[in-house]
């Protein structure tokens, strides 16, 4: 097959799929092709890896039904219309798990970093205010003991529990659709419900999937339920939080710290207020950016690609799509 890349991916990939006969062109610039860009590279194609915030929507599905298989160099698939790509039986893959343990590594990195306002001091010394010494000044927060609420129990959730309570022994609690035994067992989690998880939680960590139901959650109304002292981080997806709540809740004191690795939208204005203020660390969607997890996403864009070659069925299909 000819397969178009809208970014390029690790190498480790790109071998497999040039060995099972697949010829894979990507896209060279630093911006992102608009639709009718994607659009007329793709007509020539056979298959399409989405490796950047490209939409997949229904107007691009429709105009580009002949694809055999979309492979979505990502965990989330919020970017695709996956009902209409059903509908034209184009097949959906994307990289469950791919980097889990690296998403937890940067929720627990920015947590630290929101604790102890590492980006605001550095920021100072940059601008040559580090001033004399003051004792009562500039102090973090100890997290030693305190309670971390995770919105979103899942695999990425679990392991920043675990460094967690490893770490600095906080208590577990979290919010879920259904029960995650493994935690209760592992680290004595405990489910609660929404407002209990606003309400205790010290440190909430959202790792929850972006949908109708968590788009927007954590606004003005739901930002005031917590803890004034709180830190809130967010890894998941930007369009779970609303980032003017959130720096309104900052202004005001009703909120002790924010880390979020996600925006909305992406990337964020480099004039944002919330880049200038104490108790706030902001990256650039880095979570699993590391060498180890990109190349087992490319690893399993590249099996998904060879797959849908063979006519089989994708070994990484979307979850609950039937195409």
């Amino acid at each position: 097959m000819n397969v178009f890349c809208t970014r390029r991916i690790a190498r480790e990939g790109v071998i497999l799929m040039e060995q099972a006969g697949h010829h894979i062109t990507a896209w060279e610039e630093e911006r992102l092709p608009d639709n009718d860009e994607l659009i007329q590279d793709c007509l020539r194609q056979d298959a399409l890896i989405v490796a950047d915030r490209n939409r997949i929507d229904a107007a691009f599905l429709q105009a580009c039904k002949h694809l055999k298989v979309i492979a979505l160099h990502s965990v989330g698939y919020n970017n695709v219309d996956i009902e209409k790509a059903a509908q034209l039986h184009i097949p959906v893959g994307h990289t469950p798990d791919a980097g889990s343990k690296e998403v937890a590594d940067t929720a627990f990195m920015l947590m630290i970093a929101v604790s102890k306002d590492a980006f605001y001091m550095h920021q100072k010394i940059r601008k040559g205010e580090w001033g004399h010494f003051e004792p009562t000044g500039h102090l973090g927060t100890n997290l030693r003991g305190k309670t971390l609420g995770i919105f979103g129990l899942g695999n990425i959730g679990l392991e920043m529990a675990r460094l967690s309570q490893a770490a600095y022994g906080m208590n577990i609690i979290y919010h879920n659709r259904h029960r995650n035994l493994r935690a209760e067992t592992m680290l004595n989690a405990r489910m609660v419900s929404f407002d209990d998880l606003l309400a205790h939680s010290d440190v909430l960590s959202v790792h929850a999937a972006l949908t109708p139901e968590t788009k927007g959650l954590f606004d003005a109304k739901t930002l005031s339920r917590m803890k004034p002292s709180a830190i809130f981080i967010n890894t998941a997806r930007g369009g779970i939080h609303d980032e003017t709540a959130l720096t309104e809740a900052l202004q005001k004191g009703r909120l002790g710290g924010v880390g979020l690795d996600v925006t909305r939208p992406e990337p964020m204005s480099p004039d944002h207020p919330m880049l200038s203020m104490p108790h706030v660390v902001v990256t650039p969607h880095i979570g699993n950016a590391v060498d180890t997890a990109r190349t087992k996403m490319a690893v399993m864009v590249a099996e998904n690609i060879i797959a849908a070659g063979k006519g089989l069925p994708l070994p990484y299909s979307v979850p609950g799509a039937k195409f």
